[in-house]
C-alpha cells in the first residue's frame, strides 16, 4: 500500500483572547474571524517485507504499528481509503474495527479521531487522539491532531500542552509553532505567546506570518498598543495577501486614531480606593502593629530580587519537645530557640559552627548556649501556595513553570514532602503531602487562573495543615507563598493568618509577583506590604523579583535560604518574664567575612501564667 497523507483540519474559528473582542474602541467588534489550520500530514504506517526485513515510512510511524496483524491492517487500509473518499461514517466503522482487533494500533486510533472530527464527534475524536498519544508519545502528528480536537472543544489548556509537545518533537516545524502561539493566546498565556512568536520570527518562517497576528492579539490583551501595531505591520509586510490582511489594516488604522487623540486631562483628584483596598490597608496596619518596638531600619527595599531581611517579628522563647502530634517547638520562659539562615553573596553557607555566630538578646550576650545545629538535615514539610486569581492571568504560565522548578530543587532529601494549594475565591489542595516531584509538578500544571483572591484563608489553612501533621522526628515547617499579595475574598484577616502560622510553628516565605518597570520608582504596593509583614512576623523572608522574568532567580535564592537554616538554643542573660519585647541581633562571620543573616528580630518574654504565645 502506498503511503497515505491524512489532513487533520483544525477548526479554530475562535475570537482572540478566549472570546474577547480584538477591537480597539467602544462598539468595535472586529475579531480574528475564521481561521482554518491544516496541521502537518500524518503518514500512515506502511509495513512490507523485503529480504526478510520490514521497511517503514521515513517519519511518523510507530513501531507498535509494524506489529499490527494482517486483519487489523486490512481494516485500517480500507478505513484510510474511505477517509480519502470522504466517506467518514464508513471510515469510522472500519478504523474502529481495526483498533478493536489491535488496541495498540497508533495509526488506527489517530485516523479514527480524524474520521470523528469530520463527523462532528469532537469528544470521541479527542479520546482517540489521546489514546494514540498515550501509546506512542514521540510522534508529533497525533499530538497536533489532539490540539485540533481540543481547540474545537475550547479545551485550550489541552490544546496548548499537545501542540507544545509536538513542537518540541519537531522543533523546526514553523506551523506547529504558529499553532502553539494561537493556543497560548486562547489559553491567556500572553507572555508565552509573544515569546513563541519571537522564536518563529527569528528563524526562517515563510508562510508563517500569521504568528504576528496572534502576537498582536497578545499585546492587545496586555494593553500595549505600540507593540500591537508593530506586530500587525510586520504581519502585513510579510504576507500582504493574507485573508486577514484587511482586518489587520483596519486595526492599525484604529490604533493610529487612538494614538493621535490628545491625552486625557489629569484628574484633579486621585482615584478613590475601593472598599477592598481600604480594608486591606487597614489589615496591613493592624498586622504591622503586632510587633511593638521592632526596628524597620534594616529592611531592604531594593526590589533587586534578593531576599529581604525581616524587619518585624513576634515570638516567644521555645524549646524542642515531643508531643502527641509529633515534634514541636514549645514555649518556655527561660530558653530561646531561634532559627536563622546565612548566605554569602546569595549562596547558602552550610558549614557554620557555634563560634561563627554572635547573639545579643536585649543587648546582652546569652548566659549560656544550649544547642547549635544545622537544620538542613531535618526533613522538610513544605506547603506551596500559588495565586490563581484573575489578577495574575497574564504571567501565570511562567509562574507555574518557576514553581515546578523550585519544587524539584528544594525537595532534595528522601524524607522531604510537599503539598500544593491553589487559591482564588476558593482554596484547592491540588496535591497533598508527597515526595513525588512529578506528581507535584503535574498538580501545579493543572492549575488555571480565575476569580478573586482568598490569600489569608489559604495561609491559615496551610499553616494548620503543617502544624497538625504528626511526625516521629524533628522537622522544618515551611510555607512558600507566590502571590501579588492582594486579598479580596478571605474570611480570615492578615493578622489571623499570621497568628495561624505562629501557632503551628510555620515559617512563611513570600515571593511577590508584582511587576515594576525600570523607570518607575519602587514604591511598595499594599499587596507587597502585606507579604512583607506576613514573612516578617513569621520569621521568614520577603522576595521581590520586580518582574516575572526574575521570578526563577528569586525562587533559586529562596531555595538557598531554606536549605541553609540553623537552630540555636540559648538561655538569655538578665531574663525577666515581664511581657516586654526583647530584641535579638544575630551576626555571623565566616573566614573573616560578614554574612547576611535571616532571622526573627525578637520575642516577648511572656510570664508563665500567660501560657506563652499559644505555640
Amino acid at each position: 500500500m502506498a503511503l497515505v497523507t491524512l489532513l487533520a483540519p483544525c477548526a479554530a474559528a475562535q475570537a482572540v483572547g478566549g472570546g474577547s473582542n480584538f477591537g480597539m474602541g467602544p462598539g468595535t467588534t472586529t475579531s480574528m474571524g475564521q481561521m482554518t489550520y491544516f496541521l502537518l500530514d500524518y503518514e500512515a504506517a506502511r509495513a512490507k517485507k523485503s529480504n526478510g526485513q520490514q521497511e517503514q515510512a521515513s517519519e511518523g510511524v510507530s513501531r507498535l504499528d509494524l506489529k499490527a496483524p494482517s486483519r487489523a491492517r486490512g481494516r485500517y487500509e480500507k478505513g484510510v481509503q474511505s477517509l480519502l473518499n470522504k466517506d467518514f461514517s464508513r471510515a469510522a466503522e472500519l478504523l474502529a474495527n481495526a483498533a478493536t482487533l489491535y488496541p495498540q494500533y497508533v495509526a488506527a486510533h489517530n485516523a479514527l479521531g480524524i474520521a470523528y472530527m469530520n463527523l462532528g464527534r469532537n469528544e470521541e475524536a479527542r479520546t482517540e487522539f489521546k489514546q494514540a498519544v498515550s501509546l506512542d508519545d514521540h510522534l508529533p502528528n497525533p499530538l497536533s491532531n489532539l490540539c485540533s480536537a481540543a481547540l474545537a472543544l475550547k479545551d485550550y489548556a489541552t490544546a496548548e500542552q499537545a501542540i507544545k509537545k509536538a513542537s518540541s518533537i519537531a522543533p523546526l516545524n514553523q506551523e506547529y509553532l504558529t499553532t502553539l502561539t494561537y493556543a497560548e493566546v486562547l489559553n491567556h498565556n500572553y507572555e508565552d505567546a509573544i515569546a513563541t512568536a519571537q522564536r518563529v520570527h527569528q528563524g526562517k518562517h515563510e508562510n508563517a506570518a500569521l504568528v504576528h497576528f496572534f502576537a498582536a492579539a497578545a499585546w492587545r490583551e496586555k494593553k500595549d498598543l505600540p507593540q500591537m501595531r508593530s506586530e500587525l505591520e510586520t504581519f502585513l509586510a510579510e504576507d500582504p495577501k493574507n485573508p486577514n490582511a484587511d482586518k489587520a489594516s483596519k486595526l492599525i488604522a484604529q490604533i493610529k486614531e487612538i494614538q493621535a487623540r490628545p491625552a486625557a486631562p489629569v484628574a484633579a483628584q486621585p482615584a478613590q480606593p475601593t472598599a477592598a483596598e481600604i480594608e486591606q490597608k487597614r489589615q496591613v496596619a493592624e498586622a504591622e502593629a503586632m510587633c511593638v518596638g521592632c526596628s524597620t531600619s534594616d529592611t531592604n527595599s531594593s526590589g533587586s530580587g534578593q531576599p529581604e531581611a525581616p524587619s518585624t517579628s513576634h515570638q516567644t522563647s521555645q524549646r524542642v519537645e515531643r508531643s502527641s502530634k509529633g515534634w514541636l517547638l514549645r514555649s518556655t520562659v527561660d530558653e530561646v530557640a531561634l532559627f536563622f539562615a546565612a548566605t554569602d553573596h546569595g549562596k547558602a553557607v552550610t558549614e557554620l559552627a557555634a563560634q561563627d555566630v554572635g547573639i545579643l538578646d536585649d543587648h546582652a550576650p546569652p548566659a549560656s548556649l544550649i544547642d547549635f545545629r544545622s537544620e538542613s538535615g531535618l526533613p522538610l514539610r513544605l506547603g506551596v501556595l500559588i495565586d490563581t486569581s484573575e489578577s495574575i492571568t497574564g504571567r501565570f504560565s511562567f509562574e507555574q513553570n518557576a514553581a515546578a522548578g523550585f519544587i524539584q530543587k528544594v525537595l532534595t532529601n528522601k524524607d522531604d514532602r510537599a503539598f500544593v494549594v491553589g487559591f482564588s475565591n476558593s482554596i484547592l489542595l491540588v496535591q497533598d503531602l508527597s515526595s513525588d516531584q512529578y506528581q507535584i509538578a503535574h498538580a501545579i500544571e493543572e492549575l488555571a487562573p480565575a476569580g478573586g483572591t482568598a490569600l489569608w484563608d489559604a495561609v491559615a489553612f496551610a499553616s494548620q495543615k503543617l502544624g497538625t501533621e504528626a511526625e516521629q522526628q524533628p522537622m522544618a515547617r515551611i510555607l512558600v507563598v507566590i502571590s501579588d499579595g492582594e486579598d479580596n475574598s478571605s474570611t480570615n484577616t492578615l493578622k489571623e493568618a499570621i497568628q495561624a502560622a505562629e501557632r503551628n510553628q510555620v515559617i512563611v516565605y513570600t515571593v511577590s509577583t508584582k511587576e515594576y518597570s525600570d523607570s518607575e520608582p519602587l514604591e511598595r504596593s499594599t499587596g507587597d506590604r502585606a507579604l512583607m509583614t506576613l514573612a516578617d512576623q513569621s520569621g521568614g523572608a520577603f522576595f521581590s523579583p520586580g518582574s516575572v522574568m526574575n521570578l526563577k532567580r528569586s525562587l533559586a535564592d529562596l531555595q538557598q535560604v531554606i536549605r541553609s537554616r540553623y537552630l540555636v538554643s540559648y538561655k538569655p542573660a538578665h531574663f525577666h518574664a515581664d511581657g516586654q519585647y526583647r530584641k535579638i541581633e544575630v551576626k555571623v562571620r565566616k573566614s573573616g567575612r560578614q554574612l547576611r543573616v535571616y532571622a526573627r528580630k525578637g520575642y516577648y518574654a511572656l510570664p508563665k501564667a500567660s501560657g506563652g504565645s499559644g505555640l
